[in-house]
């Protein structure tokens, strides 16, 4: 367990003024400091009223105090919060009063999280999961962030280091102690064919990787068209406010536009595009640099058409994303509707907009599946391929010599161990925890 000289503390709720404000402390002169501003300790981890004074005998506030004695905390240290009125002079107050007691300062970004991993009370995995919990703002992305942070992710990993660790263990017994009776003679028989399997589960599970990116960060859909298609009336309308100008004249739009929904539980990013079209306007012709761009990045690509007949620039080769054409401007159609479609709408009246959102939920259904134990970071896929490559090349080479296939494995192992930060993890450390704010 790592041991800290100093106490930390801060205002671990949110903005002020608010109806509470919490105050966490953490570190080895916790119990002093409680003790001296609310009199006597509290029963561990038990809420008790108490007058907050500072060292003067001044009566700052009245509020709960609660203490968590180590090792049984969130850090691992002596802990403790004030749970006190959340009016801005109050919390300053208390806070300009604790960095009055020796070897005490305001934590740092991420410091109280950052002491329960050294602490090994959470790993790197679910250290990224609380952060990712705390700015969720979809049903998806909160289930995400719990699957993480409540260590689903890191028991499937150390499963797997428990399968490595097994078969080296294997190997090298055959090396110390072939001559013995006891040792089994046929390591590729004991070793390998679990090996094989651990790299399929380890293959299927990166296959994975583009649904958690897509739940963590958001669904990409592209609006994309000819000028005055109603790519902008379209976005203002799913947005439900005016985001993009909607002209009669072609070209307006001129620069990526987008705005965040949630659909269904999914975060989505609806980006509307400048028309595509031949020109020689140069700034128009930079806006048609960014819609193409854009549509290379795309999850799903709403290709917009109209009655009158004018087409896009074809775009459809440079696109490797599902495409739905949809018509626009129902509302003003004639008898004779052009050409092929997937949908109809109208951003006037609203027509079909239900079942544009219900299609697009689709997608991203088709696109995620069900389960959520799933990389969700590209940190994670980088090691989890290293770990890969390293256990296919044992599998492999296993006539090389059973030093070297153990070798091999061991590496595997060790990149598993850096996903979840018990080996080799000091320069993620300032990154990772830098997410966080002030006094998590």
């Amino acid at each position: 367990m790592a041991a800290h000289d100093d106490t930390i503390f801060a205002l671990s709720s949110g903005g002020l003024p608010a109806g509470v404000a919490v105050i966490r402390i953490s570190g080895p002169g916790t119990l002093d400091i409680v003790r001296a501003l609310a009199g006597s300790l509290p029963p561990a981890r038990s809420a008790q009223l108490r007058t907050i004074r500072d060292r003067n005998g001044l009566v700052l506030d009245r509020g709960l105090a609660l203490v968590f004695p180590g090792p049984q905390s969130f850090t691992g240290e002596d802990c403790a919060e004030l749970h006190l009125h959340g009016g801005k002079a109050v919390a300053r107050a208390v806070l300009s009063c604790l960095a009055e007691f020796p070897r005490t300062r305001m934590a740092e970004a991420g410091e109280f999280s950052r002491r329960a991993f050294e602490s090994g009370k959470i790993d790197l995995i679910e250290v990224e999961g609380l952060a990712d919990l705390l700015v969720a703002e979809t049903e998806m992305q909160r289930r995400l962030a719990v699957e993480h942070g409540i260590g689903g992710q890191s028991e499937l990993y150390a499963g797997w280091s428990r399968r490595l660790t097994h078969a080296r263990a294997m190997i090298e017994a055959e090396l110390d102690f072939s001559d013995e009776a006891d040792v089994p003679g046929s390591v590729s028989e004991q070793v390998w064919g679990d090996m094989i399997a651990l790299s399929a589960d380890i293959e299927d599970h990166l296959a994975r990787q583009k649904a958690g990116e897509i739940i963590r960060d958001g669904f990409k859909v592209v609006i994309a068209g000819a000028p005055n298609a109603g790519k902008s009336s379209l976005l203002n309308a799913l947005a439900n406010r005016e985001i993009a100008i909607v002209t009669e004249y072609a070209g307006t739009t001129r620069d990526v536009l987008h705005c965040d929904l949630d659909i269904g539980g999914y975060a989505v990013k609806f980006f509307d595009t400048a028309g595509l079209r031949d020109t020689d306007e140069l700034i128009e012709l930079e806006g048609i640099r960014r819609a193409r761009l854009k549509l290379s990045e795309a999850d799903l690509v709403l290709h917009l058409i109209d009655d009158t007949g004018s087409q896009a620039v074809a775009f459809r080769d440079n696109v490797s994303a599902p495409i739905l054409t949809i018509l626009t401007k129902a509302d003003m159609l004639q008898d004779n509707a052009p050409g092929a479609f997937d949908l109809a709408i109208s951003s006037k009246t609203g027509a079909g907009l239900d079942l544009l959102r219900a299609l697009v939920l689709e997608m991203v259904q088709q696109q995620t599946g069900t389960s959520l134990s799933i990389p969700s970071r590209e940190r994670h896929a980088r090691y989890l391929n290293a770990a890969l490559y390293s256990l296919k090349d044992a599998i492999a080479h296993q006539g090389r010599g059973l030093d070297i296939a153990a070798e091999m494995l061991r590496g595997a192992a060790t990149d598993l161990g850096r996903i979840t930060g018990r080996v080799d993890t000091e320069d993620l450390l300032d990154s990772i925890f830098s997410e966080f704010c002030i006094g998590k």
